[in-house]
């Protein structure tokens, strides 16, 4: 398994005050049902794994920082925003009092591709990657996450399959993981939720 919780990006970090409560609170809300499921959390070797954004002010979105998968609850403090992005040169700016995750440039390239998107999520969940990773779409397995190969694997999946049928797919080269989207928080998670009901486990398939 790759290491998560490294970042593969060039990011330009500003370091501001937390956002509003305001603004996370539903994401924070959908943040502990994730966690709660062992969707998002900390694996086996310390390292936090899972994220999950929202749209905010047009391309911009809010997201949860780089390894905060590994606390139980988030606070303000661990959310912030991201402003500008360059998939060519794989960097981003972030505004916050964290920095963003190394998954950014794939929420980003997701937001760009379809306006109607609001909501991306970000999961580990080795049974259910399995499951979906040959019937779903899915990224070629020699993409690596947190790249720009991701962010353009993206892009393919949009024109080559029907993507945006089902809102969910796998990362075939990075085991376990698996995005979903939606106009909203509550149709990004309830597609993974929904997902889970015929696999008879709730926490990480190795615990």
């Amino acid at each position: 398994m790759q290491e998560e919780g490294v970042i593969k990006l060039n990011c330009t970090w500003v370091k501001e005050a937390p956002l509003d409560f305001v603004l996370i609170k539903e994401l924070n809300e959908w943040r502990n049902k994730l966690y709660n499921a062992g969707l998002i959390g900390m694996n086996k070797d310390g390292l936090g794994y899972g994220n999950i954004s929202i749209r905010f002010q047009q391309n911009k979105f809010i997201i949860t920082g780089s390894s905060t998968g590994r606390f139980e609850k988030l606070t303000t403090a661990h959310y912030t925003q991201v402003t500008d992005y360059n998939f060519d040169e794989n960097k981003l700016t972030t505004i916050g009092p964290v920095t963003a995750s190394s998954e950014s440039l794939t929420h980003a390239m997701i937001y760009e591709c379809q306006k109607n998107i609001n909501a991306v999520i970000h999961v580990h969940h080795l049974k259910l990657w399995k499951k979906i990773l040959n019937t779903l779409p899915a990224t070629n397995k020699n993409i690596e996450y947190g790249t720009t190969g991701m962010a353009r694997e993206i892009v393919r999946l949009f024109k080559e399959t029907n993507l945006l049928v089902h809102k969910i797919f796998s990362m075939a080269g990075h085991e376990e993981g698996i995005v979903s989207f939606g106009k909203d928080l509550n149709e990004a998670g309830q597609i993974i939720l929904d997902q889970l009901k015929n696999i008879n486990i709730t926490k990480r398939s190795y615990f």
